[in-house]
């Protein structure tokens, strides 16, 4: 398991075109749009890979054959010698590499039903994350029965982008304020002055836009994730981009208000949780 330079990402990109769930962060970190890492079993004809993106989410995809690059994923994983900083987020496909992971991990694999206070900390926990797909018909149900918003919803800008603050911000999937105004989408309900909730392009393709929605803690429950999000998905509709939607199934508040906005769940698979532990 080796960090691959730049000049060396040609090598991924069709193995990551085979992969068949939602993989929008990975492809960003591979179109240096974000600065992440890489990393393979070789430098040339790469056939396992591990990517990871700054926000700590990660890619583990390819073939699960091979010995040497198995051995360091493991230490990785575990953290052995302090690896990792932060907790990371991985996704695995094929699904082989779930049942290696499982013999890998034995014990320290916990399943999120089973965790305690006490081995969550100390383990892998495996939770669910889910893909959509997004139904336009569904969706103009939703869009007719929205209502008026008590804020005002505006274009964020420069100054929403730095000012908006919570776990799941713009500025945790792009590089600054001009990268994302220049590249990348995005509504916010503004209430007196102060940026409450903000739906944003978390990833940005040619054809597909992944939504990300932070709200305010003390604005959570009040609708406005409905209005921002219907913002960004009629700006997806008037510029032919498909909205794309993924989450932890155990984030409720997420998994529900995907299904409002007329999303359908089509996939799930395991979603590792990687704790900051040593060995």
């Amino acid at each position: 398991m080796i960090l691959l330079d730049k000049q060396n990402y040609r090598h991924v990109i069709e193995p990551l075109r085979a992969v068949k769930v939602n993989h929008l962060f990975a492809r960003a970190v591979l179109d240096n749009k974000v600065a992440g890492h890489v990393y393979a079993d070789l430098p040339e004809s790469p056939a396992s890979f591990y990517i990871v993106h700054p926000y700590g989410m990660s890619l583990l995809f390819g073939e699960t054959t091979h010995t040497d690059f198995n051995r360091h994923l493991l230490d990785y994983l575990l953290n052995t010698g302090g690896l990792r900083s932060r907790v990371e987020w991985m996704q695995t496909y094929p699904e082989s590499w779930n049942n290696l992971l499982s013999e890998l991990l034995g014990k320290k694999l916990v399943k999120y039903q089973d965790q305690t206070d006490d081995n969550a900390s100390a383990n892998i926990v495996e939770n669910t994350r889910v893909n959509f797909r997004f139904n336009t018909d569904k969706y103009f149900v939703f869009r007719r029965r929205l209502g008026r918003c008590d804020g005002n919803i505006v274009r964020t800008d420069r100054e929403i982008f730095n000012a908006m603050q919570g776990a799941v911000v713009p500025k945790h999937f792009w590089n600054n304020a001009d990268d994302f105004c220049r590249n990348g989408a995005g509504f916010s309900i503004v209430i007196g002055g102060k940026p409450v909730s903000t739906a944003y392009s978390a990833y940005i393709s040619e054809k597909q836009l992944e939504l990300g929605i932070e709200t305010s803690a003390e604005f959570r429950g009040k609708g406005y994730a409905g209005f921002t999000c219907s913002a960004l998905i009629d700006y997806c509709l008037e510029n032919n981009y498909e909205p794309v939607w993924s989450c932890r199934m155990e984030n409720s508040a997420s998994y529900l208000l995907a299904q409002k906005l007329g999303f359908e769940p089509t996939v799930t698979l395991p979603y590792y949780r990687l704790p900051v532990f040593s060995g």
